[in-house]
Order: C-alpha cells, then sequence, then structure tokens
C-alpha cells in the first residue's frame, strides 16, 4: 500500500534515522507556534524502528507542559514492534498530568487484513499474530488504567488480495471491543470524529476505477452505505 518500503531514498536523499539534535530543535522550534500543533512522526517511514523511539516521545510529552508545543500527539504504526513493554510506556505518557488528557490523541494501527494467509500475502511478511495480539493487549492495558485516549484506529486498505477479509476482519475486531464494554465506530473511508474505530479505505492505484469499484462492493457488503461519486471526492488521510 506504501512504495516507500522499496526506496533507497525520500525526498531526494538517503533513508536515515533522525538524529537526537534533530528532533530536540524541531520540537523546541514549535514553542509558541501561532497555530495549535498536530504531531505525527509518521511520514515515508515506520516510527516504532527507531533505535531511540521511546526516548523521543519521552522528551517531546516531557516538554510539552501545558501543550507550549503541541496540542495533539497522533501515532501510525504497522504494529509489529508494538509489544506489551512499548504499549505500557507509551500509555505511561499518556496519562501525563502536565497537559489536557487527550494529548495522545490516538494510534493508528495499519494491519489490512485477517488471516494470517492473506495478511503475508498483502504484507510481505508472517506477523499477523503478532501484530493482533499486540492490539489486543493495548486495548486491553488501556482499558485496565481506565484511560479514555489514546482512541485506537485500525485500517484495512480495501484490494483484490484481501477484501475477501473484510467481513470476518470487521467480526473479529468488534467481539474485542465488546469484551471490554466499549463502543467500536465502523467507517467508510477516515473516520470523521474521535472514536474507536476500524475504517476501511480505497486502494489508490494505477488502476483507479477498478479498486473503487472493489472497494464499493465491499463497504456494501459490510453494511456501509456510501455513493460511488461520495467514495471517488474522499480524500486519503
Amino acid at each position: 500500500m506504501c512504495s516507500q518500503a522499496h526506496r533507497e531514498e525520500a525526498h531526494g536523499v538517503p533513508k536515515r534515522f533522525m538524529a537526537w539534535e534533530v528532533w530536540q530543535r524541531s520540537l523546541q522550534n514549535l514553542r509558541s507556534f501561532p497555530q495549535e500543533v498536530h504531531l505525527c512522526p509518521h511520514w515515508l517511514g515506520e516510527p516504532t524502528l527507531h533505535p531511540e523511539f521511546e526516548g523521543f516521545l519521552q522528551y517531546a510529552f516531557r516538554e510539552n507542559t501545558d501543550n507550549q508545543l503541541f496540542r495533539k500527539f497522533k501515532l501510525h504504526t504497522n504494529g509489529v514492534l508494538f509489544d506489551p513493554k512499548r504499549a505500557s510506556a507509551l500509555l505511561d505518557l499518556a496519562q501525563s498530568t502536565n497537559q489536557a488528557p487527550d494529548t495522545f490523541n490516538f494510534v493508528h494501527f495499519s494491519i489490512d487484513a485477517f488471516s494470517p494467509e492473506v495478511y503475508k500475502k498483502v504484507k510481505g511478511a508472517d506477523h499477523q499474530k503478532r501484530v493482533f495480539r499486540n492490539v489486543q493487549f493495548f486495548l486491553e492495558e488501556r482499558e485496565r488504567r481506565m484511560l479514555s485516549y489514546p482512541k485506537i484506529t485500525i485500517a484495512f486498505v480495501v484490494q483484490h488480495d484481501n477484501y475477501q477479509d473484510a467481513i470476518p476482519f470487521r467480526n473479529f475486531w468488534q467481539k474485542e471491543w465488546a469484551q471490554v464494554s466499549i463502543p467500536l465506530e465502523v467507517f467508510g473511508d477516515w473516520p470523521s470524529f474521535e472514536s474507536d474505530n476500524l475504517y476501511f479505505r480505497r486502494l489508490n492505484c494505477g488502476e483507479q476505477e477498478q479498486a473503487d469499484i472493489l472497494f464499493s462492493k465491499t463497504i456494501k457488503a459490510l453494511g456501509i452505505e456510501r455513493s460511488d461519486a461520495d467514495i471517488r471526492n474522499i480524500e486519503s488521510f
């Protein structure tokens, strides 16, 4: 779903990890920024791969007293390296008392499959069981701590190799949320309001008309009623 994994460069320069000094300086430059800042350390890469990932976030939240640097923090990940130790460390940050309770706004998990076989086909690696366990632990631990944030968003990009997984995918996660008695919303594209949610999105590709038709059929099978015109006009996040 993202060609970045197959590139050797980003924006014309070799891919590499951000230096600590760059992260520190970038955050401090947000102080007194005139507009509301939503910090999202995700663009052209998987943030949890960074060897100093936890340290980077701890610094950000420690410096964000009274939300001086950023109003909201949003994390996008494939969930492979989101193990219980890391999940617990991030939930500690979500409980920071020096900023608004919803500052750690959401964690977005790109999963895109239900069965291990389909997951391996669309993701290229056999990590389905690990990722599902990681998300389940994060949900259960957040509930154990009685936290409303961060919200959990689980994404499914509809395509030829996975569309038959859409209904069992939805049913599985609805059951998981029901066990902790938390509402789980289901959307036909990027969520329209803050919530724990699943969302199904069309694939952006060279054969867009066929991808749109498949997406339309899939969300109708899920009971999400939308017109094809609406689908084509939606912007991907």
